[in-house]
């Protein structure tokens, strides 16, 4: 069960805060343009300079932009070995950078192919990597 927040919300600086943002569900490139922009400036603060209203302002932007990027432009469906080497090239990543997560001689073996990911190994990779555990399994 979610615990509820102890901090109090102050509704007229939270209005104010969408109006200015005006946060939509994304269709456009312009709109994703946009509210990306806001998130990226809002991310830039440092953590303890923003407020509540703020950073539930970034976990609403957050949402929908992760929503919008998974709608428009989603991950090519591949093998799991496949979709791991992909992802590490896309975020500059070396094999080594997985030896937090997985043995050494197992990262081998998995981008070769030569043995599967687990169900552990893939919820470890998906928090690693900061993508869906179904992209793994």
């Amino acid at each position: 069960m979610e615990t509820m927040s102890t901090t109090l919300l102050d509704e007229r600086q939270y209005r104010k805060l969408l109006d200015e943002t005006l946060p939509v569900v994304i269709r456009t490139e312009a709109e994703y343009s946009r509210l990306l922009t806001t998130a990226a400036a809002l991310m830039e603060r440092p953590e303890d300079e923003i407020s509540e209203e703020e950073g539930r302002l970034l976990e609403l932007l957050s949402i929908l932009i992760e929503e919008y990027e998974n709608r428009a432009h989603p991950l090519p469906k591949a093998e799991p070995h496949k979709m791991l080497a992909y992802l590490l090239e896309e975020k500059n990543m070396k094999p080594s950078d997985l030896w937090t997560v997985l043995p050494k001689s197992r990262v081998s073996e998995i981008l070769n192919g030569k043995r599967s990911i687990s169900k552990t190994q893939a919820r470890q990779l998906a928090d690693l990597l900061r993508v869906p555990v179904d992209l793994f399994v």
